[in-house]
């Protein structure tokens, strides 16, 4: 039998077992409650939440401002209103037990405005903040104000360092526990430096244990870590229980929970986790926030990818080999490229893909026509979901910029997550997921097709299995 004993978060005894906050509305009240009332942690993404009119209807994220602003101004106060309503649903499900936590992200846009909307108003449901991609140094000081606890996500020793010298050595009170997400395995989006080869994943033991070498020696020994990112099973991490070089652990689980019934995601979402097989979830760096991502290869991915690989340098003026003219736009003016690319151009152009599109590296990319429309489109009808977008180009900074040309290699997150989560199309859209994903084929438990509510889960996964 595993030793797999409770664990003091956000105040209280609870489960060592975490939910993942997986925005956007694919971790919701619903199961946030539900883990709580199973006696663990429950997280609900306050990323865009989902809100409900007094009809029960699902209110859209529809925009009529004008501008990028305007929209933008929208957007905040749909996610406020979102998780305000996440929260509430969570807080009556867990019937008082566990902990509720809300997950954001600190590159989301307007994130510091939504945490404030939100723990304003949800005094006393939200027990402490998740809080990852990017560097979140303010969050410390915002969970004091509010008296919640707040969970940095970091990758690596470094981060926290970083996190702890610059900021929360001054506010450690309600630092509930550092949570460690493996930039390899975890869904969504990763944490690898430029240090760190994608291809190479690293045993996370001895990055965690030098995590835990530096808690101690700042006095925090007693703060939990979680572990995020490749948990399905705690058999798998029997020998860091009860083991001082890892101290207090508890596990944070992301893809499992996606497949149960109180789930919010579609059937059809359900049914394509059942088939992943190894290697069907892998790193890409398509990302508008320009970080590494995990997501499930569809086609969506593939014509990404597609992108990607149709693709040659160019320049404005001759120089070196790039001195041959390939007309480009609606008035054909040239740029100069190598005769060899001007070639693999004009197959593409035969195949169909007859926009060639310039991105900020000074390269073009081969796309339909109907591609190009809609990538110039979701430019132009940006939201500003995030702090600074690649794709659109939007920035929270006062020029509403980030002063770079937009690049056509990305895409719209803030659209196929909503169409993912609220449609049954997982095929044309983003489907994060933890690299993982494959054992649900594999695993007895969902054998033939079974899925469990959020308690069975939680019983089943302190079973060690």
């Amino acid at each position: 039998m595993l030793k797999i004993k409770p664990v003091v978060i956000s105040g209280r005894e609870v489960l060592p077992i975490v939910e993942g906050g997986k925005g956007i509305g694919v971790t919701s009240g619903v199961t946030s409650g539900a883990f709580a009332a199973a006696g663990a942690v429950g997280t609900f993404s306050g990323v865009n939440a989902d809100s409900m009119d007094e009809n029960g209807n699902l209110v859209d994220y529809v925009y009529k401002g004008a501008t990028r602003k305007e929209r933008h101004e929208e957007l905040i106060d749909l996610s406020i209103k979102g998780a305000l309503y996440q929260a509430k649903t969570a807080y009556e499900i867990s019937g008082g037990k566990g902990r509720i936590h809300m997950n954001i992200l600190w590159e989301m846009g307007g994130a510091e405005r939504v945490l404030h909307g939100v723990l304003e108003k949800a005094k006393g449901m939200i027990n402490g903040v998740t809080c990852g991609a990017g560097m979140p140094y303010r969050i410390a000081e915002i969970a004091e104000h509010y008296k919640v606890y707040y969970y940095p996500i970091v990758s690596s020793m470094r981060a926290f360092r970083a996190l702890w010298k610059r900021a929360y050595h001054k506010m450690s009170n309600f630092l509930g526990a550092v949570v460690y997400e493996d930039p390899w395995l975890a869904g969504g989006h990763n944490g690898l430096s430029n240090s760190e080869d994608p291809a190479k994943p690293e045993d996370p033991f001895p990055r965690v244990s030098e995590l835990r070498r530096f808690m101690n020696e700042v006095g925090l020994s007693h703060i939990p870590i979680i572990m995020a990112g490749g948990v399905w099973a705690l058999k798998d991490w029997e020998n860091w229980l009860d083991n001082p070089e890892i101290g207090p652990i508890a596990f944070q689980f992301g893809t499992r929970p996606i497949l149960t019934k109180e789930s919010p995601v579609s059937d059809e979402w359900k049914k394509k986790l059942l088939t992943l097989k190894n290697g069907d979830v892998y790193l890409n760096r398509f990302s508008p926030t320009g970080f590494y991502s995990s997501a499930v290869e569809n086609d969506f991915i593939r014509e990404l990818q597609g992108r990607e690989e149709r693709q040659i340098p160019y320049l404005i003026e001759p120089h070196g080999e790039l001195v041959v003219p390939f007309p480009v736009g609606p008035r054909k003016r040239p740029v100069y490229v190598t005769a060899e690319d001007k070639e693999k151009a004009e197959f593409w152009l035969a195949k169909g893909f007859d926009e060639a599109m310039k991105t900020p590296d000074s390269t073009l990319i081969f796309v339909t026509k109907d591609k190009s429309e809609q990538i110039r489109f979701d430019q132009i009808d940006c939201m500003g979901c995030l702090s600074a977008c690649r794709f659109s180009n939007w920035s929270t900074n006062e020029n509403f910029s980030t002063g770079k040309k937009t690049d056509p290699r990305s895409y719209c997150i803030q659209k196929t997550l909503q169409k993912v989560v609220h449609g049954n199309d997982v095929e044309n859209q983003l489907m994060f997921s933890g690299h993982n994903a494959y054992k649900f084929s594999e695993d007895p438990f969902y054998a033939n097709g079974f899925i469990p509510t959020v308690q069975q889960l939680v019983d089943r996964i302190m079973t060690g299995e």
